[in-house]
């Protein structure tokens, strides 16, 4: 093992100590990346890395366009109503209702595919709900957060982004390749999450009126409209039927994910006559926050892999795992896990893998796209069941309790699911 090799071990355990002690996650990996550059003696591998994700044009058009638009759909109220469509139906199903629950919140998923954002635009209504027909408050935080796998489907994904670029594919046959196995793992997961009810003995038929006094900490947005407006509620997930119908059934509306975003504004703008000029600046400080907050993990995720690259532990690494694809499946399926859990960060962990790794899949007898995509969902299921994720804690102060009330429920059914990840995706 050289120095520069030694040097590098050195620092990802120092890396992993840092996103455990909670800071900046761009930082630690870009200074990560750098450090690992420096003792190489080649630290423009990992600056060039990072420039060239910081320019990449479709990954650029994609995630800021559809931050862009969920902005706008977030200040014109349109994902409350869309909320609102979808729960009202929803009356006294007693025990059913917690699974049912979960279906309307993935669908919500998949047009707010942030797990904090989805968390707090459906907590307020929806736990209360389930209190008062006889759920704990506990289980039902984690019926919300255990719901979110479908924002997989998302075509605004930065792993879904990531993985269609290193994949030569589009976004979207991505998606369509991979939307019936995200959907079984969904299914087992409701499955799962609900059997956790007689785990922990989280339902009792005719409670009281618990859910009377039971009331969510949350903000004015967590209201829902007395009276849905049905063309407000169709606006969220606009995009994603043009661009799922082009993707499959009408190739006449075949179009870019940006496009898709665009259209969706210009529809939003039109049902709910908001004022051009407010909802303009909204547009673009929403891709702003998707440069800095979504594309700003990737950059920095390029800088962490440019430097494993520059120390030579990518080479080593592939070297290794051309003899093994066992060996390779099982660190795409727990290591972007373990981080979740551990970071409570999905995204750090996913990009890191997807960055180094996977694009020399073929290498080890593994396909691109089965690797990048399993590995994405191995940091989603980490940081769903982990107690400092972002999601977790707005659902936990919610409900008023510990996070770990939460994070144990959704530990068993994560657990369960990391293990199918590489049936169900065949790696």
């Amino acid at each position: 093992m050289t120095f520069s090799m030694i040097g590098a071990t050195v620092i990802v355990l120092l890396t992993i100590a840092a996103l455990l002690k909670r800071w900046e996650t761009r930082l630690v990996l870009i200074t990560a990346g750098l450090a690992m550059g420096i003792i190489s003696l080649a630290p423009n591998i990992a600056l060039g890395n990072m420039m060239k994700n910081m320019t990449n044009a479709s990954m650029i058009l994609a995630i800021c366009s559809s931050l862009g638009f969920a902005a706008v759909v977030s200040m014109t109220r349109c994902d409350v109503h869309f909320v609102g469509l979808l729960v009202k139906p929803l009356g006294k199903l007693g025990f059913f209702l917690l699974p049912f629950c979960m279906l309307v919140a993935s669908c919500v998923a998949i047009a707010i595919p942030s797990a904090a954002g989805c968390a707090a635009a459906l907590g307020p209504t929806m736990i209360p709900l389930m209190v008062r027909a006889g759920f704990r408050p506990a289980i039902a935080g984690a019926a919300i957060i255990g719901s979110i796998i479908p924002s997989a489907l998302s075509p605004g994904s930065s792993h879904n982004v990531w993985v269609a670029k290193i994949s030569n594919m589009e976004v979207m046959d991505l998606i369509v390749q991979f939307a019936p196995k995200i959907l079984v793992l969904c299914a087992l997961n409701i499955i799962m999450v609900t059997a956790m009810i007689f785990v922990f003995r989280d339902y009792k038929k005719n409670a009281g009126n618990q859910g009377d006094v039971f009331e969510v900490a949350s903000d004015a947005r967590g209201e829902l409209p007395e009276h849905v407006n049905f063309f407000y509620a169709i606006a969220p997930i606009l995009p994603i039927v043009l661009l799922m119908l082009g993707a499959t059934c009408v190739p006449a509306l075949k179009m870019s994910v940006a496009e898709a975003m665009i259209y969706g504004t210009i529809y939003t703008l039109l049902v709910t006559r908001a004022n051009p000029e407010k909802l303009t600046k909204e547009f673009f400080n929403g891709m702003g926050k998707g440069y800095a907050n979504i594309l700003g993990i990737i950059v920095a995720a390029g800088c962490f892999a440019g430097g494993l690259q520059a120390a030579g532990v990518i080479d080593a690494l592939i070297e290794s795992l051309k003899n093994s694809k066992e060996i390779a499946a099982l660190a795409a399926n727990f290591g972007p896990f373990l981080m979740g859990v551990l970071t409570g960060s999905g995204d750090a962990a996913g990009h890191a893998f997807n960055q180094a790794v996977t694009p020399y899949a073929a290498e080890f007898g593994m396909k691109v796209p089965n690797l990048g995509v399993v590995a994405s969902l191995s940091g989603a299921l980490g940081r769903m069941c982990s107690p400092i994720a972002g999601a977790t804690l707005v659902v936990a102060g919610m409900i008023k309790a510990s996070p770990l009330e939460v994070s144990k429920r959704m530990a068993i059914p994560m657990i369960v699911n990391v293990i199918l990840l590489g049936f169900i995706f065949e790696l």
